[in-house]
């Protein structure tokens, strides 16, 4: 079980109309939220949530998915679902007497320096030593950047330089339960969303904002099949690395795969053999712990390939499939081009436009519709996610009782696991996220007229 969360980078491009805050664009980008759900922080008929979070971040949060396809569906759908608010929001700000153009980018880094992220959740279960559980996944997260950046172009007094991950410059901790203040890699914060007698919340915040639905299926895929081994109790090679703050930023800058880090026992090793070890494990396993689906097998031979990509030096073996390769192709190619430096601020423009979710605007739909990026799911998987829930989880009940709730304009209140309708007092508890049948919703959906079907 498993989901994403996903803060938007939000710009105005005005450049002639007066001074404009961030948190006055985002209003009227959710105007039309709020008009609907009387709030800017509201759950969706496909069970995800959608609010404004701090620095007037537009934010998504898919609903909970037991299979990745249902998972990058979800994703995207929310891609295309704040791309909507935009026509009303630039419509809204031309009545205020603001002319411009509102960009929303799926990234992780401003031109100020700033970070926000993509937050990924994995349901585990509820253990004692949660801490070191959490800890033994450090290694593989900081290595993993290698193979699931989403590239970017680090400047420094020096130059410019190509790195992995934007992330990995903005991380302070290993584990806290701070997400802002010291920005760790896992959240440890104990929120599970779920029976907490039973279950705890993964809470993955070190990842990059990913573009290619590939990167995406490896991202959560090879940690899913590594966290189904640690709970296993599969004993994994011990890789605990003696600095994780100064291993995160090597990794990150290393596009050689040369550089090693060094580890607790005093070895040094690269982030390819990292991997490469991590890889192995979950390949001897399959056909055991790990069912042999296509799936699997698919995240296998692409986790091997961007490896190999790193370790060849051989970035075609990815650059359709993995984000920093598809950007370092396009980058090195208008570099070229251009013959200007790394640095050149056309360059910055052509990374940003690759983020820009707009399917008019935005540099990875036209890369897509050209063929030079592969996809996962089909179009019209991601359209209908847009409005409706994963049908095999928790989610497919919030979502009935949304859609229900909102049609009959009843007062109602919702969150991961609580329903109400407000005026009859009624809230179902939902606990259990692997549940998608549950008769005191259908009693529910009956009261607001949806019936049995509705579910």
């Amino acid at each position: 079980m498993f989901g994403l969360e996903t803060e938007f980078g939000l710009h105005l491009d005005a450049p002639n109309a007066r001074a404009v805050t961030p948190e006055e664009v985002a209003g009227h980008l959710f105007h039309s939220v709020v008009r609907w759900g009387r709030s800017s922080n509201v759950f969706l008929t496909n069970a995800s949530r959608l609010y404004i979070d701090v620095g007037a971040h537009p934010e998504y949060a898919t609903a909970e998915c037991d299979s990745l396809t249902d998972l990058i569906a979800s994703d995207k759908a929310g891609e295309r679902i704040v791309q909507a608010l935009v026509a009303e929001g630039e419509s809204r700000l031309a009545d205020a007497g603001v002319q411009g153009q509102i960009h929303l980018y799926k990234n992780n880094t401003d031109s100020a320096g700033n970070s926000y992220g993509c937050h990924e959740n994995y349901l585990v279960r509820r253990r004692a030593d949660f801490r070191a559980f959490a800890s033994a996944l450090l290694p593989f997260l900081i290595s993993r950047q290698i193979v699931t950046g989403a590239g970017t172009i680090t400047r420094t007094p020096e130059g410019a330089h190509y790195s992995f991950s934007p992330r990995a410059d903005h991380m302070w901790e290993g584990l806290s339960s701070a997400t802002t203040r010291s920005r760790p890699m896992i959240n440890t914060r104990d929120e599970p969303h779920a029976n907490a007698e039973l279950y705890r919340r993964m809470h993955v915040i070190v990842g990059d904002s990913t573009m290619a639905e590939p990167t995406t299926l490896l991202k959560v895929g090879a940690t899913d099949l590594m966290l189904r081994l640690m709970e296993a109790h599969v004993r994994l090679p011990d890789l605990t690395l003696a600095n994780e703050m100064q291993a995160i930023r090597t990794v990150a800058h290393d596009l050689t795969g040369t550089a090693t880090v060094e580890l607790a026992d005093g070895r040094h090793l690269t982030a390819v053999a990292i991997q490469s070890a991590y890889l192995e494990v979950v390949r001897s396993h399959v056909g055991g712990i790990i069912e042999p689906t296509d799936e699997v097998a698919r995240i296998l031979d692409l986790w091997e390939r961007g490896i190999r990509a790193v370790s060849e030096q051989d970035f075609s073996l990815v650059d359709t499939e993995l984000d920093w390769a598809i950007k370092h192709r396009l980058l090195t190619r208008y570099q070229e081009r251009l013959a200007c430096p790394l640095g050149d601020p056309r360059l910055a423009r052509l990374e940003l436009a690759f983020h820009d979710v707009s399917p008019e605007r935005g540099l990875y739909h036209r890369l897509v519709a050209q063929g030079l990026i592969r996809t996962v799911v089909e179009d019209a998987a991601i359209e209908a996610a847009r409005t409706v829930a994963p049908q095999t989880t928790r989610a497919r009940l919030r979502g009935a009782f949304v859609e229900a709730a909102a049609a009959s304009g009843q007062d109602y209140t919702v969150d991961w696991v609580h329903l109400k309708l407000t005026g009859a007092s009624r809230t179902v508890l939902l606990k259990d996220p692997f549940r998608s049948v549950d008769d005191r919703v259908d009693t529910l959906l009956e009261a607001l007229g949806a019936g049995h079907d509705g579910a």
